[in-house]
């Protein structure tokens, strides 16, 4: 990693929690996943026995996005995860809404420790 930092709209990512970069993107693993393993893609769903993934771009705050850059969510789905399957959407919005509301810009993340995130991250590295 050339950085310590990677910068995602106005935050501070750790290069621990980053577990895959190109020239012009990185993955990294989430702060408050929506369901158990929000990954990203194809291999990741096999690591996490999923059997289909849900993709969600945001791209503006009428989108969910609380972070102002577009993003994109990969969720890997397995039977039964959501009553409905469409509840994906619904949990999406709330998780959102709920990161907006206790998401202090001025401070630093907490939700999930960075050592958690980084020990994710590593898992990650292995596989791809």
């Amino acid at each position: 990693m050339s950085s310590e930092f990677y910068t995602f709209g106005p935050h501070k990512i750790s290069h621990t929690g980053v577990f895959y970069t190109t020239q012009l993107s990185f993955a990294m693993v989430n702060l408050r996943p929506v369901a158990p393993a929000q990954k990203v893609g194809g291999m990741l769903e096999c690591y996490h026995k999923a059997s289909s993934l849900t993709f969600t771009i945001q791209d503006g705050p009428e989108s969910g996005q609380t972070v102002p850059h577009v993003h994109i969510h990969i969720v890997p789905r397995k039977g039964g995860d959501f009553e409905r399957n469409d509840e994906i959407y619904d949990a999406i919005n709330e998780k959102e809404k709920e990161l907006k509301k206790n998401l202090d810009l001025d401070q630093e993340r907490r939700d999930r420790s960075l050592e958690e995130m980084a020990q994710e991250a590593d898992e990650y590295r292995k596989i791809l």
